[in-house]
């Protein structure tokens, strides 16, 4: 199979043979260049620089059938001195092509991939000390959006694994210490690095089978504020797992009562972590939005803030191809 994008589209070339490969499993050879050639149909000279890109990828001037859902398909297939097969070019036993996908994602969502919904969801990642209410909002913006039905029910939320290692740490001392407490778990860098890691592929996870919009309670991101202040410093190693979601929420502190509920210690930093969040979110220039007041308001301002984010919708950068279809594989 051979991929042939332009390089001004949006999906690199890389992702897209990654798609395909797990797509298609290993019975199909999936192999790709990109084609930045002016498409025009009647011009045998720009036919002639397609094809040598086509050649170039596949290694090969044998080609048995061409398989296409495109009017473009016999001329290729000519060329290449194959057999034509043209599959549902009415688009009516699969109703989806490049062009409706880019035009409206969440209405195609049932037909897209697992790689490609992963890649297309909108992460919005809750972030704040602790007992600021991380979990009941990301748990509560998850539970908002099932509620609108339809691809929607599917929208998940993603815990904090950092929260999980601990209780088991936890329990590691009690089995021995059945009186320890949360102020005798220890913490290092490898401890902070399995965090991000673990965090980042649950996020993966839930977004290769959910809806259009994931939330997360904590992040890489977060895993770096939550190294600093146990171990008076971060590491470029857990920096290095940091991604950018579509959108940041922040659970101020203030007016939030501290809940000790045995597996935590940082009322007295509360303050100061909100004020880490805080500078570093805007030095990093990602949308955020911080939510303050009750819980009410606090809701509507996250319900608003990612509302907003999906009315802004996708971009996708058209294809060189006219009307998302030409020679160059679209």
């Amino acid at each position: 199979m051979v991929v042939a994008p332009s390089s001004a589209e949006s999906v690199p070339l890389a992702l897209r043979l990654e798609w395909l490969r797990e797509t298609h499993g290993t019975g199909v050879h999936v192999v790709g260049r990109y084609d930045d050639h002016p498409v025009d149909y009647a011009d045998p000279a720009a036919w002639d620089r397609h094809m040598a890109v086509f050649r170039a990828a596949a290694g090969t001037d044998r080609v048995d059938a061409v398989f296409s859902s495109e009017a473009y398909g016999a001329e290729l297939a000519r060329r290449f001195g194959a057999v034509a097969v043209t599959v549902d070019p009415a688009r009516e036993r699969v109703p989806v092509s490049g062009t409706a996908v880019r035009a409206d994602p969440v209405g195609h969502w049932d037909l897209l991939g697992p790689g490609v919904r992963a890649w297309l969801t909108r992460r919005v990642i809750v972030v704040g000390a602790e007992s600021t209410g991380t979990t009941t909002m990301a748990r509560a913006l998850a539970r908002h959006y099932r509620l609108r039905g339809g691809v929607w029910a599917r929208t998940r939320w993603v815990p904090e694994f950092g929260r999980e290692l601990t209780a088991r740490k936890l329990a590691a001392l009690r089995r021995t210490r059945p009186r320890a407490t949360v102020d005798e778990v220890t913490w290092d860098r490898a401890d902070f690095r399995r965090v991000a890691a673990e965090q980042n592929a649950a996020e993966d996870a839930a977004a290769r089978d959910g809806a259009p919009i994931l939330f997360g309670d904590t992040d890489a991101f977060a895993t770096t504020i939550w190294e600093e202040r146990y171990l008076g410093s971060g590491s470029p190693e857990v920096a290095g797992q940091v991604r950018a979601p579509a959108l940041y929420l922040l659970t101020d502190d203030a007016g939030v009562p501290f809940v000790d509920d045995g597996l935590r210690d940082g009322e007295a930093v509360r303050s100061w972590m909100t004020g880490r969040f805080r500078a570093e979110l805007a030095a990093r220039d990602v949308p955020h939005r911080v939510l303050t007041g009750g819980y009410p308001e606090r809701l509507r301002a996250a319900v608003s803030a990612c509302d907003d984010l999906l009315a802004r919708g996708w971009f996708f950068a058209e294809p060189l191809s006219p009307a998302g279809s030409g020679p160059n594989g679209e």
